[in-house]
Formats: structure tokens, C-alpha cells, sequence
């Protein structure tokens, strides 16, 4: 099986593409990845004999028409994602999740390959935090943000391709993944290595904002599960019932890494900051079987921490430039 992976070098599809190598070794994946600033060679250095790798824009028509020409199937991972960065220049989000979703559509149609799209539980908007409701595939879209806006754009591009065009594709949207790999600007390496180089944790507000959070290789099992036996044209939520506020989330870092758990800075919310999301993942559990393996955040989370401890090398480079952006924004 030949299997073109967008966004390969990033987050979560560097994720995906260890555990396809590790797991099938039938499958042979070719990286697709622009290497933006949240992209990384690094991350799938111990793997670079096993894929086969091209830099390049998935927005470039020839390139990705290429490149899907010999694949059997395609996974979309890549994309803009930083929720703050989509407020300070939200054109790179529109090219990226809306153009580049378009040109992977439109070459997947011509050579009707399999296609999975990734997206977000971020295009339902936020939930009141005493709301018992959660998101569920019919929950009205509602975006928030320039970052939500286009990738609830893709998702839409994705279902009318299905109907209009017969691809054959599926889609998921997932909440908060956290783990190895995942760039410093994020929620919560940026907490660990702050920690880890004499910094205090920075916590927006006054933290009581929610995420459903979820370790990326239970997600990347999920994607898997719908690519394999996922109904065509179908969105298929991946959450692990994680719900825990950004407050309990700093002082659980702190403690893990024997800190005072009050022992962070808080700095001014952010515009638009969603307040709760929420996961209802019982079509996946149900239909497909899936089931999360990391069922504890807590033993999950000190993972991460070892990672972030044990791979220093692989971000330190770049967490003075992370931190200086922030600075500038004031957060």
C-alpha cells in the first residue's frame, strides 16, 4: 500500500507516520510538508530510511497531482493551527486549510484515491462551562476564529466533493491532542519547557477555560480505524473524555515536575478564547471500536514531561524565538 501523508513533518502526522512505520510494515508513506516553522526533519529523523520525503506546498497543484497519481490512499494533516497566530495573520490559514485542502480534493477525485480528512472540534465553537452537552457530527458549525473559520471551510470542501464528485473520503474531528513532538508554542510543551529552562508557566486569564485532551497516539489509532473501516462521506468524532480546565492542567505539570503547583504567571486572556470543548465519541466507540488507550491524562502527561526532558535537543533551539512572540504579544 502506497500512502501519501500531508503535514508528515508536523504534530500529529509525525506521530502518525512512526506508527504506521512501527505498525504496517506493508504501507509505504511518502511525507508531503512544506517545513513551515512548525515543521521539522527532526521529527522523523530515526525513521528518514523507511518514508520517502518531499518538501513542498499542498497547494502546488502539479506537485500534489504527482504525488496522489501513485497513492492509494491520502491522510490530511497538514495545516495552519495556532489559534493566536491565525489572529495576527489569518492569510496564511486561508491558503493552507482552504486552498490546499481544494488541490489535495480535486486530485484525489482525478485518480480516485482514498482520502481521510483531519480536523477539529474548534469548527463547533465553545460550550458554556456548565453545559453537560458535548459536540456530536451534528453539531451546528460555529467558528470562532480565523483558525476555526478555514478549517471548518475544509470540512465543508470535503463533504460537498464527496456529494457533488463521489470521493471517497471520511472525516475527523478531534479535540486538544497533547504529546511527543508537538511544538513548543503549544499549550502544553510550552508549559514543560518553560519549567524546564528556569521560566514560570504562563496560564491565560484566570484558566477556567476547558479542553477535552487527548493523547496523539489515540488519535492516530482513531485515524487509522476510520481509513480502514470508516463509512464514506461520514465525520467521525476522536475524544477520550479529558476534560480538564487550563488551570488544573498548569498545576498538574508543576507538581509532576516537583514544583510549587501556584507557582505560574497569568497574563492576559486572549481575543475570542472558546471556553469549553467537548468530545462524543460513541460513534467511533460504538460503529468502529475504537478505545483510547491512554484513559489517564495524569500518567499520559508525565510521558510528555519525560519526552520534552529526555529530548532537549530537538526544541531548545528554538524556544528563545517561541518565547520572544509571546512576549511581544504580551502573553
Amino acid at each position: 500500500m502506497q500512502m501519501l501523508v500531508t503535514g508528515g513533518a508536523g504534530f500529529i502526522g509525525s506521530n502518525f507516520v512512526h506508527a504506521v512505520v512501527r505498525d504496517r510494515p506493508g504501507v509505504r508513506v511518502t511525507v508531503l510538508d512544506s517545513l513551515t516553522y512548525a515543521g521539522s526533519r527532526r521529527s522523523l529523523s530515526t525513521i528518514n530510511d523507511s518514508i520517502d520525503f518531499v518538501e513542498g506546498d499542498i497547494a502546488d497543484a502539479d506537485l500534489v497531482d504527482s504525488l496522489v497519481a501513485h497513492a492509494d490512499a491520502v491522510v490530511h494533516f497538514a495545516a495552519e493551527s495556532h489559534n493566536d497566530n491565525s489572529l495576527a495573520d489569518p492569510s496564511p490559514f486561508l491558503q493552507t486549510n482552504i486552498i490546499g485542502t481544494y488541490t489535495l480534493l480535486q486530485a484525489v477525485r482525478e485518480h480516485d484515491v482514498r482520502y481521510h480528512h483531519v480536523s477539529t472540534d474548534e469548527v463547533y465553537g465553545d460550550l458554556e462551562l456548565n453545559d453537560p452537552t458535548r459536540f456530536t457530527e451534528h453539531t451546528p458549525y460555529n467558528p470562532s476564529s480565523p483558525y476555526s473559520a478555514t478549517k471548518a471551510a475544509s470540512d465543508m470542501l470535503v463533504r460537498a466533493w464527496v456529494r457533488s464528485f463521489g470521493v471517497r473520503a471520511t472525516l475527523s474531528n478531534c479535540s486538544n491532542n497533547y504529546g511527543p513532538y508537538q511544538h513548543i508554542e503549544k499549550f502544553i510543551p510550552r508549559q514543560i519547557t518553560n519549567i524546564l529552562t528556569g521560566v514560570r508557566p504562563k496560564l491565560y486569564g484566570v484558566g477556567k477555560n476547558v479542553r477535552d485532551w487527548i493523547h496523539v497516539e489515540d488519535h492516530n489509532a482513531a485515524v487509522w480505524r476510520i481509513l480502514e473501516s470508516g463509512e464514506i462521506g461520514r465525520t467521525y468524532l476522536i475524544g477520550a473524555d479529558g476534560e480538564l480546565d487550563n488551570l488544573s492542567v498548569v498545576r498538574m505539570i508543576l507538581e509532576l515536575m516537583d514544583k510549587d503547583p501556584e507557582d505560574f504567571d497569568h497574563v492576559a486572556d486572549r481575543a475570542g478564547h472558546d471556553l469549553r470543548y467537548a468530545i462524543d465519541s460513541s460513534a467511533l466507540r460504538n460503529e468502529l471500536g475504537w478505545q483510547p488507550r491512554y484513559n489517564d491524562f495524569r500518567s499520559g502527561l508525565r510521558a510528555t514531561i519525560d519526552w520534552y526532558r529526555e529530548n532537549q535537543t530537538w526544541w531548545e533551539n528554538i524556544k528563545g524565538a517561541v518565547e520572544l512572540r509571546y512576549h511581544v504579544q504580551g502573553a
